[in-house]
Parts: structure tokens; C-alpha cells; sequence
């Protein structure tokens, strides 16, 4: 099916934080005279869509999140089940803002978009040989949802519903006709990636009492907006609390008064028992994560669309005590990287604890791509997205999904090669918030998807954007070789970033190079290969020359991160990682076995450890419940991974991301030992590597891969410890055990040691 190329709109009028516009609805009505019928439609931003009054929208945020500049997204379907042969049928659309106008996206120029226009509409629809298309004939009128947007929250006035108006018999006459608008510049495509859905998971809160919000201050360079129909909602009313922080939306479930304003707050945070969106500050005050429900009178039921909201806590305003039942509200998690490929446990509660926490953050973060927080920004940080793309593709199926959007890098990447540091962009990103370690996603995503699926075309799509991209970061070198723009290590758990830019910058680009050298020797692409592995070699003589101390084996300034990184990316010879070690062991130990990194110190340091058979002391940092550990989180009760390591109450930041996420894979990988496709060397194989804590009574991982499930478990017994291995047919396997004993395994089999 082509794609239709004729947009329609009800206005050219679109909605701000003064000036409210409806969504529109849509009908085209049709008679069906063959069986078999197709439907093609793109809804910008977001689309609804009906058939003969059912809803078959295929997720929560239809088509996808982009930049209309660069792409336009159709999704396809069949209507055959649906309609009524040789009898009188409707389509049926709403439209929201979505990506197309995005008041809520302010902070990062998403308010200045040369796309920014009012939502759009193009559909076709196959009969057999038969095509209607969008176009004049079709009729539109404003819907309930009278604000809407991605980020803010949505606003719904019940009284407003038009009883029946995507059934076939309603008269649309009164209807104004739809108006021709000029298509989005961007390239059109059908949407592969998985939809946002509900998972399955329902919340119900495990607390309802009465509570309030805490006053609420906006950055400095938020404009202040005064919304007349706000001033009555107060600031007090009944706080539901879920028992834990994740993203998606809630159903309201009222009886409610003609007329009623009930106002859902959502926070992640409680400050002195009140409701807090402070950390959220990129709003004005009622803006921030907020919906609104004007009920029409008697039993009614409400799922925001258009919208999704990270949380623990709703405050709702506008309801009396005996509304306030925990049936009122059920929390609806979603996320579109619902099915699990990979999962951890062990006897250990804190560690079990962080891994469902991390899970939580990825399933939060991830919205057809990660996210860096589900509440304040939902946008596409790509540095976040490179450290966290190994440890998610070994537990969820995201490879599809970082397809498409490895689709929407390549299209922000400018001709020079580089790259911005949020994608979707209005052309936000190239300024400021890139760098090496973010735009290292373009490399680390294709590599690590072909390392765990054997997705041969990501690496494909995306060898010439590579190529492109280290063209461009070697000519920005100094006159010493080494790199030094962007954003270097972040959020420092130590509270001061200690590594320098120069630093994590070049080793970044060095370990870009090294992957990229792997891709183009897989593609068969010699040149490239050959370009690579030189920028590889230069990079890392640069670094060795100006940046390591070659007598003691000390990287950068001698911190964490610097060691770390020089360890876990090659920047030593081997003569030298025996005393590079040392070092850090000794740097550690001073610090008091305490984590003192940002970001990427964070994603090498434990693996670092764990290959110099220190494996009880990454898992001490880890677990303790001393400050600053991950095991003090726990005890902190965050339910999934803040953006910074602080205290309760310090800081003004996000307490849902997934930069901190790799232990996910420390934990597979070191402690139950299950290591797939160790140094890319097959898909059919892994290496078995468990490292027996001495605390632990057993730990457990498995592994979908493409060629079926890996399961490891051990567990301490009387006699020692027994260590179970399935593997699938076809899949080889090479156990080694601390002492070095090493054997191969195929099958299922259980040892004993």
C-alpha cells in the first residue's frame, strides 16, 4: 500500500499553556463492498482510531515519538475482522499533540520547532481495488480533551462527550468539513518498533489517606502561567500511594457529580508527608504531570490518552471522603519492552531488591526507546542510552525497537557527522549535552544488538553514520591527539566529577573505534575497518602518551573512573594491569570500599573488578547498606534508580533513571557467571564464569537467546556447591570456576564441586 500523501486538519489553531485547542475527532464514512479492507493512517502527534465504534489502536502512544522533520509514521491495519460488507461503515480518529506540538517541551526548544503546528491526519483505506483517502469529505469536531500533551498531562471535560460519533449511523452534519494542511517534511515509514502498552501489571494503592501539595517552584527560565479554571483546585485532597515508583497511567473509576473537577497530582516524591514535584521543575505550576476529569454525572471511567506519567503518588483533589476508595484509582504500568529475555535471583535480598529496581527504571525508560526519566523530561539522552544498552538488551527484547530508533539518530546526524544529545530534536542537543559518551550510542547500540541477537542489518543500516561520525571525532583531536567536548562523567556519586573531559572523552572515542573496527570486519568493509582500527591506535597511543603515568600504571588524575576506564577499555599493556590493579584496589580501599565515580565509572568499575578476581569486593560496594552504596537506596526505599546518589532530601533530581542500571548485567555476568557470546565469537555460544560470594546460599540467571534458553544456578550445599548449566540444543558452552578449572558443557547437567 502507498503511503497517503494528503494531510488533513481541523485548524491551523494549536494549543498552548494559555490557550487551550481540543483534540479533534474525525469520521469518514464509507460502504463496504469487499471483503477485504486496509487501513494505513499516520495521526500526528499521536493518534486514536475506530472502526464501527471499537478501538484498535495498536498502543497507548500511536504512531511513535519523533521529529516529524525526519520521519513520518504510519501504522497499518486490518480492518477485514471488523467491518460491515455491503453496509454502512466509520472511521473514526482522535488526534493529540504528541511530538507536533509540544508545549511541555519548552526547556529543550520543542515550543521552537519549525514543525510546530496543529495535529495532522493522512489515512487510506484499501477495499479490495477501491482507495479512499483523507481529504475534504472528511468531517471533524473538537472532542472532551480539551489540553493534551506528552509531558504536561491531559485535561477532559466529560460534558463535552458526543454520545455515539464514531458509530456508523451518527449524523454528522452539523460536523465541519476537514481542512487540507501541508505534509510533515519528513521521510514516511510504517512503525516496526514495539507499541507502548499496559504490561498487564494493575496497582492499586496500598495506602489512601488525606495529604497536600507541597508548594512548588519552577526554574528560573519557566514562564508563569495562570490558568483561570485552576484557582479553584486547592492544594489539598486524598494522596494514593502505589508502594512504588514506575511509569504508564491510571484508570479513574467515579461516581461522579455533573460538573465535578477532580484533579490527579502525580509525583514520585513525599517531602515532610507532602506531595512533592519539585524535581520535576521544567513546568509551570500546574503543568507538572497533571490531568484533569470534569465529570458529566453517575458511573464513569477515564484512561488519559496521549500522555503517560512516572510515579508512586497521586494526589487527587476534587473528591470527597466517600469517593476516596482505593477502587478509585488503579495504576496501569506500561512500557513498550514488556517481554523479559534475561532475569537474576539469588538468596541475597538487597541484591534481588536492585535488580527489580533496575528493571523497574529500564521498563519506565523504556517508550519505543530508553528515556531519560519517565516524569520530567522523557526524552532520548543518548548517553544514558549507551551505558545502559548492553544490560538491557541482555534482559528485555529491545533490539527491534533500537532499530527504529537508531533510524531517527541517523537522520539528526548532520553531514559533518555529528550528533545531538537528545533524539527527537527540534535541533536542541548540538550546544550543549553531547559529546563522546553520548553519542557513543550511535556505536554501542548496533554493537551490542548484533552481540546479543545477531541482528546482522543494524550493523549494516548504520556502518556508513558510524564512519561519518569518526570522521568528525578525529577532526576534532588537539594537537596532542586527545578529544575534549561535550559532557564528560556525570551525576558523580562522590559529588565531584574527578576524572577530566580530555580523558573519558578520548577513551570513549577509543572504544568506539574498537567496536566500530568489529562491525566493518563483519560487514567486509575493509577500508573502514582499516580507518578504524587506525583512529583506534593513534587514540590509544595519544592516551598513553599524555594522559598515563607509565611508571606507576596511574590513569588520568588517579581516580576511579580514569582507572577504571584505562582498565576495562585496554588502555594498559598487560604487563601493566597487574599494577594498574593495584592501584585502583589501593584508591578503593582508601576511600573506604565506598563507589566514588560518575556514570561511566560506574559501568566499567565492577566488571574491572570482577576480571582481577575481585569479585567480593564489587559486590560489597554494591550491596552494603552503607551511604553511598546502591544497598543504601534500598534501605532509603527508592523502588527503582535515581538519577544522582544522595542523602534523603538533598538534591533536587530524578528518582527514576537507568544511567546507574549496568550492575543488572554484573549480576548475570559475575555472580551467576552466565556471559553470552563472550568476545563475540558465536552465537552459539557462552561462557559459564560464576563467581561464588562467599554471603550467597545461590544465584541464578537465565538467558533467551536467539538460539534458545541458558540457565545457570548454583547453590552451596553440605558437601561444597553445585552448579546446574542448561543450555539449548546448539549452543555450546565452556564453564570455568574460580580456581581456573575449566571444561566444556552441552545439554543439561549438573556439577558438583
Amino acid at each position: 500500500m502507498d503511503f497517503p500523501r494528503q494531510f488533513i486538519c481541523a485548524t491551523e489553531d494549536y494549543s498552548t499553556y494559555h490557550h487551550f485547542v481540543p483534540a479533534p475527532y474525525f469520521r469518514k464514512s464509507f460502504v463496504a463492498d469487499a471483503a477485504d479492507c486496509r487501513l494505513r493512517v499516520a495521526g500526528l502527534g499521536f493518534y486514536r482510531v475506530w472502526i464501527n465504534g471499537r478501538e484498535i489502536t495498536k498502543g497507548l502512544l500511536a504512531p511513535y515519538i519523533s521529529s516529524p522533520d525526519d520521519y513520518v509514521y504510519f501504522d497499518d491495519y486490518d480492518l477485514s475482522p471488523y467491518i460491515l460488507p455491503g453496509g454502512k461503515n466509520v472511521l473514526g480518529f482522535q488526534l493529540g499533540n504528541g511530538m507536533q506540538n509540544a508545549p511541555g517541551g519548552a526547556i529543550w526548544d520543542f515550543d521552537k520547532a519549525v514543525f510546530r503546528a496543529a495535529p495532522k491526519l493522512a489515512f487510506a483505506l484499501e477495499l479490495g481495488d477501491r482507495l479512499i483517502c483523507s481529504d475534504a469529505g472528511v468531517k471533524t469536531a473538537p472532542s472532551p480533551l480539551y489540553f493534551d500533551d506528552l509531558r504536561a498531562g491531559v485535561r477532559y471535560d466529560a460534558r463535552r462527550e458526543i454520545p455515539g460519533w464514531n458509530l456508523p449511523d451518527f449524523d454528522d452534519g452539523g460536523w465541519a468539513d476537514a481542512l487540507p494542511c501541508d505534509a510533515p517534511k519528513g521521510r514516511f515509514r510504517v512503525c516496526e518498533a514495539d507499541p507502548v502498552e499496559p504490561t498487564g501489571a494493575e496497582l492499586r494503592a496500598v495506602t489512601v489517606r488525606p495529604g497536600r501539595l507541597r508548594d512548588y517552584t519552577p526554574r528560573d527560565d519557566v514562564e508563569r502561567v495562570a490558568v483561570a479554571e485552576d484557582a479553584g483546585d486547592g492544594r489539598e485532597g486524598y494522596l494514593y500511594d502505589f508502594g512504588r515508583n514506575n511509569a504508564g497511567i491510571v484508570r479513574l473509576k467515579i461516581n461522579g457529580r455533573p460538573g465535578q473537577r477532580v484533579v490527579l497530582q502525580f509525583s514520585e516524591l513525599l517531602t515532610d508527608s507532602e506531595v512533592d514535584y519539585n524535581n520535576i521543575h521544567f513546568y509551570p505550576d500546574g503543568f507538572s504531570q497533571r490531568d484533569v476529569y470534569i465529570c458529566k454525572g453517575g458511573e464513569e471511567v477515564f484512561e488519559p490518552p496521549f500522555t503517560y506519567h512516572g510515579f508512586r503518588y497521586c494526589l487527587v483533589m476534587g473528591i470527597d471522603g466517600a469517593q476516596a476508595t482505593p477502587e478509585l484509582l488503579t495504576y496501569l504500568i506500561c512500557t513498550s519492552a514488556p517481554e523479559p529475555v534475561g532475569s537474576f535471583r539469588c538468596s541475597d535480598a538487597v541484591a534481588n531488591a536492585l535488580y527489580e529496581m533496575c528493571d523497574a527504571s529500564d521498563r519506565s525508560n523504556f517508550y519505543y526507546f530508553p528515556t531519560d526519566c519517565p516524569h520530567r523530561e522523557k526524552n532520548g539522552w543518548t548517553g544514558d542510552a549507551a551505558l545502559s544498552s548492553e544490560h538491557m538488551l541482555m534482559t528485555m527484547n529491545v533490539g527491534v525497537s533500537y532499530r527504529e530508533w537508531l533510524r531517527n539518530i541517523r537522520a539528526a546526524q548532520r553531514e559533518s557527522g555529528e550528533l545531538p544529545g537528545i533524539i527527537p530534536t527540534a535541533d536542541w542537543g548540538y550546544q550543549w549535552g553531547n559529546g563522546p559518551a553520548w553519542d557513543a550510542a550511535l556505536i554501542f547500540i548496533p554493537y551490542f544488538t548484533y552481540k546479543y541477537t545477531g541482528d546482522r542489518k543494524i550493523l549494516e543500516e548504520n556502518a556508513e553514520a558510524i564512519l561519518r561520525y569518526l570522521h568528525y571525532a578525529a577532526g576534532k583531536r588537539n594537537e596532542k591527539g586527545l578529544l575534549a567536548y561535550g559532557l564528560g562523567d556525570w551525576c558523580p556519586i562522590g559529588g565531584e566529577v574527578r576524572s577530566t573531559l580530555e580523558f573519558t572523552d578520548t577513551v570513549t572515542i577509543f572504544a568506539c573505534a574498537k567496536m566500530a573496527a568489529f562491525i566493518f570486519d563483519v560487514l567486509n568493509q575493509t577500508d573502514a575497518k582499516d580507518y578504524a582500527r587506525g583512529q583506534a591506535a593513534e587514540l590509544r597511543a595519544a592516551i598513553r602518551e599524555h594522559l598515563i603515568d607509565r611508571e606507576t600504571c596511574v590513569a588520568d588524575t588517579g581516580c576511579q573512573t580514569s582507572q577504571a576506564m584505562a582498565l576495562y577499555h585496554g588502555v594498559f599493556d598487560e604487563a601493566e594491569k597487574e599494577k594498574a590493579t593495584a592501584y585502583l584496589l589501593r584508591i578503593i580501599h582508601e576511600n573506604g570500599d565506598f563507589l566514588d565515580t560518575g556514570i561511566l565509572g560506574a559501568r566499567s568499575i565492577f566488571h574491572v573488578l570482577t576480571g582481577s578476581g575481585e569479585s567480593e569486593l564489587a559486590w560489597k560496594m554494591i550491596t552494603r547498606k552503607e551511604f553511598p552504596s546502591y544497598g543504601a537506596l534500598v534501605g532509603f526505599g527508592e523502588t527503582t534508580i535515581p538519577e544522582c546518589f544522595d542523602l534523603p532530601g538533598e538534591g533536587n533530581y530524578s528518582h527514576n533513571h537507568h544511567m546507574y542500571c549496568d550492575i543488572k548485567n554484573w549480576f548475570i555476568s559475575a555472580v551467576a557467571g552466565l556471559r553470552y557470546n563472550p568476545e563475540l565469537t558465536g552465537h552459539g555460544r557462552v561462557l559459564i564464569k560464576p563467581a561464588f560470594i562467599e554471603s550467597l546460599a545461590f544465584a541464578e540467571a537465565r538467558y533467551d537467546s536467539p538460539r534458545g534458553e541458558i540457565f545457570v544456578r548454583w547453590e552451596r550445599t553440605a558437601e561444597g556447591v553445585k552448579l546446574r548449566v542448561r543450555t539449548a540444543e546448539g549452543i555450546s558452552a565452556e564453564v570455568v570456576l574460580p580456581d581456573g578449572t575449566r571444561f566444556a558443557h552441552t545439554g543439561d547437567n549438573v556439577y558438583s564441586f
